[in-house]
């Protein structure tokens, strides 16, 4: 491991300290608060300004990374290459990509869940305390194959990773960096592995406070290592004992544990291998409390500000249905959220949360009327023969609640939760959810969305037509009528008229034995009707299709009707054909409908676009006024630089 040198922390500004002049007469130093004394050998004072005092490192994640650290001039020294240096505020900066805390928590499940296939059996989630101040840290822990001293010096580097496997679904080698700089200003990491013949046990500190405090403007990692294959642990030297012993320092300051002891005693319920990853001096929220909540559920952590923006306390009961539903809850329940976040259940592997295993769960298991949707990406040969398996189906909760979207994964993993792919305000599809694997996109960096690539386009294309064919032909199940029904068109032109009276006044007509099926359960309320329902009627001038022998309705049932008013509650399937409005000819249902299906996504369509269009005018526009801008401010300058030159001329004159 290269040296590694320590800057002195900065003094503050308000402490004065005096430096008397050595007994050779030197230059004496005096400061007082914002100001230095300097006095000569003659005794002549000069005051000169200090430089500003560094403000103290925001504890909050958003405003981190705003400070100022003038960058040292270093040149490399003999023999030695130049490389490209990475300042301490790109790990803020780079663990931005992180807009949601479950997130980055989520990228550390994954390398856990990635460890499976070298044994892990498990990964803990608790809250400890830091030794030092007693403040709320963030423990990971795991029974995986640990860590070499090379691999947990390639897992703190950055853009590295080793994962090719197309089972796993860390690639890019910044996971970790990301994940636990934006949970934490300061993490630590504890990892013992066996390769072959040698057993090791290495630590590292990666401490955004420890890099900001000091001045570094460089990236530097304090790690050292053990060889503990003869049941001792001996100190691993790769350059020398002042290095060892300058990291062990480092790691012994800035760390939570104040001796080598301490350090130590974090290995003994690691086993023979693992890895404990401690996350510590955890982000607060603008409020100044801590953003993840331990206190509310003692076998949950919660994000504490989407928790207080779902507050369940007076809030109508439908409201509060809602917000206790998993689609809800998984945005501050890290529990909620964990239970559903990976798609097929483990076998041999638990995730503990605060010392409860999380229940696995999967909502395709509790649809009502669930479908399989096959879809086939036919878009390179590499892919030709690909198939995407979609388990679609009503919400068990529906249709009292509205809960729609899709939970997409990828490599096994859940990407987006509850994609709503039909427009806001829109009730098609209330209550219908699918559950789908999707391993021909490629997820985004902080894996909470998609790359918006032509095969994404077209998949959420699909899942559209996915569910609008669905919708028309299951809707009725719920007590809604399907898109494009002539019963919905006619209710749309008559809207004053209602269906109900119509209804009613039909019943008046029947034998006392006799009803008309299909109707919503509001509807037979206000008929008053509580009997079986046995008559199945069709609209004026159709034959009455599947009425059981002594049970028709009488033909004046369709003499009371207006020309144009069917009889509403007509169950799926109980006609083929409806005839056209100006009579000329019969038209399918199916066709229709499809027709409607059709039209529905090319406005879907034309509206995106639309929306398109309006993003790039908008922007056109304030690109124009920003050059008129320029061009008045530069228009302006010409002209006092031409004045400027009369005046020169005429002074010269």
């Amino acid at each position: 491991m290269s040296p590694m040198s320590l800057k002195p922390e900065k003094e503050g500004m308000d402490v004065v300290e005096i430096a008397s002049s050595d007994d050779e007469g030197g230059v004496g130093v005096e400061r007082r608060s914002n100001q230095q004394v300097q006095t000569d050998q003659v005794g002549q004072q000069t005051v000169v300004p200090l430089p500003p005092a560094e403000p103290p490192l925001s504890r909050s994640f958003w405003k981190a990374g705003a400070y100022d650290n003038t960058p040292s001039k270093l040149t490399p020294a003999p023999d030695q290459l130049e490389h490209a240096r990475v300042h301490p505020k790109f790990l803020h900066s780079n663990a931005t990509s992180h807009k949601w805390a479950f997130g980055a928590i989520a990228e550390l499940l994954d390398n856990a869940v990635d460890e499976i296939c070298n044994g892990a059996t498990f990964v803990k989630l608790d809250r400890i305390d830091n030794r030092k101040d007693n403040s709320p840290a963030l423990l990971f822990q795991d029974d995986g194959g640990g860590m070499d001293p090379e691999s947990i010096r390639k897992c703190m580097s950055l853009g590295y990773s080793s994962k090719k496997s197309n089972t796993t679904i860390g690639q890019y080698g910044n996971g970790f960096k990301t994940s636990t700089m934006r949970l934490g200003a300061d993490v630590i990491v504890f990892s013992r592995a066996s390769r072959t013949s040698r057993a090791t046990q290495s630590i590292g500190l990666l401490s955004y406070t420890f890099l900001r405090r000091t001045g570094q403007d460089d990236v530097i990692v304090p790690m050292v290592d053990f060889d503990i294959s003869d049941h001792w642990a001996e100190p691993i030297i790769y350059s020398s004992k002042e290095d060892w012993s300058t990291n062990l320092k480092t790691i012994l300051e800035w760390s939570p544990f104040a001796s080598k002891e301490e350090l130590m005693q974090q290995f003994e319920d690691i086993g023979p291998h693992g890895t404990k990853i401690i996350i510590y001096n955890l982000w607060l929220n603008d409020e100044g409390i801590f953003e993840l909540n331990f206190d509310d559920d003692d076998e949950d952590i919660r994000l504490r500000d989407e928790a207080n923006r779902g507050s369940l306390s007076k809030v109508p009961k439908k409201v509060a249905e809602l917000q206790s539903h998993i689609s809800y809850c998984i945005r501050y329940s890290l529990r909620a959220y964990a239970s559903i976040l990976y798609l097929r259940k483990f076998t041999n592997f638990q995730i503990i949360l605060r010392g409860k295993p999380v229940q696995q769960f999967n909502i395709a298991d509790e649809l009502k009327y669930p479908k399989v949707v096959i879809y086939r990406p036919q878009h390179n040969t590499a892919l030709k023969e690909a198939s995407m398996e979609t388990t679609i189906g009503f919400i068990k909760e529906a249709p009292a609640l509205g809960v729609s979207g899709f939970n997409v994964y990828h490599k096994n993993r859940l990407i987006r939760p509850f994609w709503k792919v039909t427009s806001d305000g829109s009730s098609k599809g209330n209550g219908v959810v699918g559950v789908l694997e999707a391993n021909f996109i490629e997820p985004a960096h902080d894996k909470q969305d998609f790359e918006r690539s032509s095969l994404f386009i077209r998949l959420e294309t699909k899942l559209k037509q996915m569910l609008m064919d669905y919708w028309k032909s299951n809707c009725h199940l719920m007590g809604h009528q399907p898109p494009g029904s002539r019963v919905q068109n006619m209710q749309k032109k008559h809207p004053a008229q209602s269906p109900v009276g119509h209804a009613a006044h039909i019943q008046k007509q029947l034998p006392a034995n006799q009803h008309i099926v299909g109707l919503t359960a509001n509807t037979k309320k206000e008929m008053n009707l509580d009997q079986p329902i046995n008559c199945l009627t069709a609209n004026l001038g159709q034959d009455v299709d599947n009425v059981q022998p002594g049970n028709r309705c009488r033909t004046s049932v369709r003499e009371e009707l207006p020309a144009v008013q069917p009889i509403i509650g007509l169950r799926e399937g109980s006609f083929k054909e409806v005839t056209s409005a100006d009579g000329s000819g019969l038209i399918s249902v199916d066709k229709i409908c499809e027709e409607n299906i059709q039209l529905f996504m090319r406005c879907e369509e034309h509206m995106r676009k639309e929306n398109e269009l309006k993003q790039t005018i908008s922007e056109l526009e304030r690109k124009l006024e920003e050059a008129k801008k320029k061009c008045a401010q530069l228009s302006s300058h010409l002209e006092i630089r031409r004045k400027q030159r009369i005046l020169k001329s005429t002074e010269k004159i």
